[in-house]
């Protein structure tokens, strides 16, 4: 017997915590939107301009963030945060929360471009050698969902953020500069384990005062 109340719990806490709905990662460590987005900016940027970091989890001072793909460029560094999500969205860029609503059944979720927000600090404490304005926040939606709001500034579908990559075409740093921020990422990074993503949970259920 299916055990609907604990269904319900487990979206509950993810909506919480920033996941929402049906956020699922793989063996991969990526979910199928993070997959779609990762896959998509492989086939269009695969030049030496560009590289793609997936998965990226950073230690902050209390604990960590995880940022699903930093795209470092030498017409900038993209720092981005992928929601693969069905049904109606309801948005506006002022509002801590979101609302999606599926099946008839609507669902909170926090705002991703606040939480995108401390992805870019702790991307820009690492790069801080570099304009601020050269590092931009991306909020990707990857999956069926309809806006029925306006979508706010610095929100893009797949092919919208494509576009958007493509109008970047100032350069703002060196191929050796890009090469060193490279570096600096993936040295300050923490492991891809299964490890890392549940220390990291653990420490988003204690922020957020939830039990186990």
């Amino acid at each position: 017997m299916i055990n609907y109340s604990y269904i319900l719990g487990a979206l509950a806490i993810g909506c919480l915590l920033g996941y929402g709905f049906a956020r699922y990662r793989s063996h991969s460590f990526q979910n199928r939107g993070e997959s779609l987005v990762s896959h998509a900016i492989q086939a269009k940027f695969g030049s030496s301009n560009y590289h793609l970091l997936n998965h990226i989890t950073l230690k902050l001072k209390d604990g960590t963030t995880q940022v699903d793909h930093i795209l470092v460029s030498r017409f900038g560094v993209f720092v981005i945060e992928t929601k693969n999500y069905k049904g109606w969205i309801f948005a506006n860029s002022q509002h801590a929360q979101w609302t999606q609503v599926l099946f008839k059944v609507k669902f909170r979720f926090q705002n991703p471009l606040v939480q995108n927000r401390l992805h870019l600090k702790a991307v820009g404490e690492l790069l801080d050698f570099l304009p601020a304005d050269a590092i931009q926040s991306l909020v990707v939606f990857a999956g069926e969902a309809e806006f029925k709001t306006d979508k706010p500034s610095g929100v893009f579908s797949i092919p919208e953020l494509l576009d958007h990559l493509r109008s970047c075409n100032d350069e703002v740093m060196t191929t050796n500069r890009m090469q060193f921020c490279v570096g600096r990422l993936e040295t300050a990074r923490l492991a891809v384990t299964g490890r890392t993503d549940l220390d990291h949970v653990s420490y988003l259920r204690q922020r957020h005062g939830l039990r186990d």
